[in-house]
C-alpha cells in the first residue's frame, strides 16, 4: 500500500472514529482500533496506543463543548473520576495475577458477552427520551448531582438529578477495572453507570463520559510512550481527523434524539462485545 494512500485512509478512518466516539461517549478507540488492525495491517501494540491518543483527542475535542453547552456535569464526572482511577490502580496490579494464570482469553470473552447482554436494557428505553423520575436519595441530594440543559431535538429545557450514586461508583470502579485488565476504553461501561445506574439524560451520561475519558486515557498511554508503542507518524495522520470527527458529532448530538443515540450506541456496545469475544478466541488481536 502506498504511503499516501495509508495515511489517507488513516485519517478518514480517524474521521468517523471521532464522529461516533463523541456522539456515544465511548472515545474513537471503540472503532479506530479495529480498523487498524484488520483493514490497515497495524500491530495490535501501536493501534492500542494510537487509540488511547485519538480517546484524549476527541474528549478534548468534544468534552469542551459538552460543558460550554451545559450538557456534560462537571460535578457528577469528577465525583465519579475518582472510582475510576481507582479501579485503573486495581486492574493494574491484577494483570500480573491474571497474566500468570493465563486467564486474559476467559476475561475477554466473558466481559465480551456481559457487554452484549448490558445492551438489553438499552431496548428496553429506547423510545425513552427522558429517564422516568426517581426520588433522590439522601446521598445523591448532599452530592448535588443535579443539573439542566435545553434539549435543541426536543425543543425544551431538561431538569434532572442523579441517583443511587454509590451505584455509580461501583459501575465506574468496574469501569477501571475492566480498562486496566483488558485494555479497552472505559466509556462503554461509564455510560452504562451513568444512565441505567443512576438515571441521567442519555445525552448528559454520554457527554459527561466524553470529557472524563481523556483523564483515564492520559494516565494509559504515558506506559505505551515509555515502552515505544506510540508511531508519531501514524498519531499525526490519526489526531486532526479523530479531532476533526468529534468536532462534527459533539456539535450535532444534542440535534438528535435520545433514541437515535442509543441505537448507535447499541451497535457500538455489540460490535466492541463481538471483539472482546473474538480477542479471547485468538481470532482478533
Amino acid at each position: 500500500m502506498l504511503v499516501e494512500l495509508f495515511l489517507f485512509l488513516l485519517f478518514l478512518s480517524a474521521i468517523v472514529a471521532g464522529l461516533l466516539g463523541s456522539l456515544t461517549g465511548l472515545g474513537g478507540g471503540v472503532v479506530l482500533t479495529p480498523i487498524l488492525v484488520l483493514f490497515l495491517g497495524v500491530p495490535v501494540p501501536y493501534a492500542v496506543g494510537t487509540s488511547l491518543i485519538s480517546t484524549i483527542s476527541t474528549s478534548a475535542s468534544s468534552g469542551s463543548r459538552y460543558l460550554n453547552a451545559g450538557i456534560a456535569n462537571m460535578r457528577i464526572a469528577i465525583s465519579l473520576e475518582i472510582a475510576t482511577t481507582a479501579g485503573a490502580i486495581t486492574g493494574s496490579f491484577l494483570e500480573f495475577l491474571v497474566e500468570k494464570y493465563k486467564l486474559f482469553a476467559i476475561l475477554d470473552i466473558i466481559f465480551g458477552i456481559v457487554l452484549i447482554f448490558s445492551t438489553i436494557p438499552n431496548f428496553m428505553r429506547m423510545s425513552s427520551e427522558i429517564p422516568a423520575y426517581i426520588s433522590p436519595d439522601g446521598l445523591s441530594k448532599l452530592m448535588k448531582l443535579e443539573g439542566d440543559y435545553y434539549d435543541e431535538a426536543l425543543r425544551q429545557k431538561i431538569r434532572y438529578h442523579g441517583v443511587r450514586y454509590p451505584v455509580g461508583l461501583a459501575g465506574m470502579y468496574i469501569a477501571g477495572l475492566v480498562s486496566g485488565l483488558l485494555g479497552i476504553g472505559s466509556g462503554a461501561l461509564k455510560v452504562l453507570a451513568m444512565d441505567l445506574g443512576m438515571n441521567l439524560p442519555f445525552k448528559v451520561s454520554t457527554a459527561t463520559s466524553s470529557f472524563m475519558i481523556g483523564v483515564t486515557a492520559a494516565t494509559s498511554s504515558g506506559v505505551y510512550w515509555a515502552l515505544g508503542l506510540i508511531d508519531p507518524i501514524i498519531i499525526a495522520a490519526t489526531v486532526p481527523g479523530v479531532f476533526l470527527g468529534a468536532s462534527l458529532g459533539s456539535r450535532y448530538l444534542n440535534r438528535f434524539l435520545s433514541r437515535r443515540l442509543r441505537q448507535i450506541f447499541t451497535l457500538v456496545l455489540v460490535a466492541l462485545g463481538i471483539q472482546l469475544i473474538l480477542k479471547g478466541l485468538g481470532i482478533f488481536g
